[in-house]
């Protein structure tokens, strides 16, 4: 896979603690701090691919917002994770980040797919919405899937 513009990825960062899942935000606003908040575990990457001084992978989930930009940016970051230009890291999935209220145009959930099927990125948290981080029930899916995936 190639990899993208070097200006388009994002930064590889040594965190001096290790966290059950990173929230990596692919664009400013993307909600990584609000979305690292469901769980004490969590952490928020800051915008930056969060390595650790550990045997086994950081495990990362991938935040956007559902616009064309935010999408863009995920998609940047989820080639740069597939090219194996990000190493001891485990992409667990995407979360995307409701920019507005109602469905996804068709276009921007294409978009999603594709980002998905492309660059190999394991799931995609749809759904979640602006100010209604918990209880939301978007939060039981995706505990319950890293939860899964933490197993294996």
């Amino acid at each position: 896979m190639p990899a993208p513009d070097r200006v388009d990825q994002l930064p590889i960062r040594s965190q001096p603690s290790t966290a059950a899942l990173w929230c990596l935000g692919a664009h400013g606003g993307a909600g990584e701090s609000s979305l690292a908040e469901l769980d004490p575990e969590w952490s928020a990457a800051g915008h930056a691919w969060p390595v650790c001084n550990s045997a086994s992978p950081s495990k990362v989930i991938l935040v956007a917002r559902s616009n064309a930009r935010g999408l863009r940016a995920a998609q940047a970051a989820a080639t740069q994770w597939a090219a194996g230009l990000v190493s001891n890291v485990e992409l667990l999935g995407l979360a995307i980040v409701a920019d507005a209220p109602g469905r996804l145009p068709r276009a921007l959930r294409h978009q999603a797919q594709v980002i998905a099927g492309e660059s190999r990125v394991p799931g995609t948290f749809p759904g979640w919405s602006r100010g209604a981080w918990a209880p939301h029930p978007c939060s039981k899916t995706l505990r319950v899937r890293f939860a899964a995936s933490s197993m294996t």
